[in-house]
């Protein structure tokens, strides 16, 4: 299925506009919703190429400035030290309240546009993975897919970096994919497991899939990227997608 990005469109929320990159089928119908959450970098061309191929899928997908209350609009930080460093420091200048603020936004953007069947599911990959799963606390999300999700174990996001997303587990309902890379730095083993006990002692549904890959194993740019293994992840997503909010109709 092919698609079109729409020009800049800007989600009113509680600390401003928020520049939005949404990506829909070209073929007319009403598709579910995806929320897609950036790494700390915002929205870069794998991040974008990611959210095509989502849509692609019969999705309207809207990728959000995560710091557009920090960053000028339009905004893209790059793969390097510098870039790192600047994405990282934003992470903990942000306050916890505003990225669930800017989830809810989201939500209803999706649920009242033309376009869509207002039924609404989140990914994110990084930083966008914590940000999904804080978004699923949220009754109207049908699901989420987490990918390799960061500050999770050790309650790092947001301004103060002590988050209560390990202690809200249990407000969540919907379905949940979560994926790991095993040889990620960010998440150990130890990390992951803090997070698999939290999850099933709130006895979530949720599905867990770990793979003999890096951090950032989806990226395409770069000598972490998996291929085989991004392309499976994004099958996983997309069933899981499909059948919990449903495929679009005409």
């Amino acid at each position: 299925m092919t698609v079109r990005e729409l020009d800049a469109v800007f989600v009113n929320t509680k600390t401003g506009p928020m520049q939005t990159t949404v990506f829909e089928p070209i073929a007319a119908g009403k598709y579910p919703g995806i929320i897609l959450f950036s790494e700390i970098f915002q929205i870069t061309g794998p991040i974008r190429r990611i959210a095509q191929t989502i849509a692609g899928n019969g999705f309207v997908v809207a990728v959000p400035e995560i710091y557009h209350e920090i960053e000028p609009a339009g905004t893209v930080l790059a793969y390097d030290t510098s870039g790192s460093e600047r994405g990282n420091g934003n992470k903990t200048i942000k306050e916890l309240l505003s990225y669930d603020d800017d989830a809810c936004a989201l939500v209803q953007y999706l649920m009242q546009s033309e376009y869509t069947n207002n039924r609404v599911g989140t990914m994110g990959v990084c930083l966008g993975g914590h940000l999904a799963l804080r978004a699923a606390l949220n009754p109207l999300i049908g699901s989420a897919a987490c990918i390799y999700p960061t500050d999770i174990h050790n309650r790092g996001l947001g301004k103060g970096m002590n988050d209560d997303t390990l202690d809200r587990m249990s407000e969540i309902k919907s379905e949940l994919l979560m994926v790991w890379g095993r040889q990620d730095p960010h998440i150990p083993r130890e990390g992951r497991s803090v997070i698999y006990n939290a999850m099933a002692d709130a006895n979530l549904n949720f599905s867990w899939h770990e793979f003999n890959a890096a951090h950032a194993f989806m990226r395409d740019e770069g000598v972490r990227y998996d291929p085989v293994a991004s392309q499976f992840v994004i099958s996983m997503a997309v069933e899981l997608f499909k059948r919990t909010l449903g495929i679009g109709v005409k």
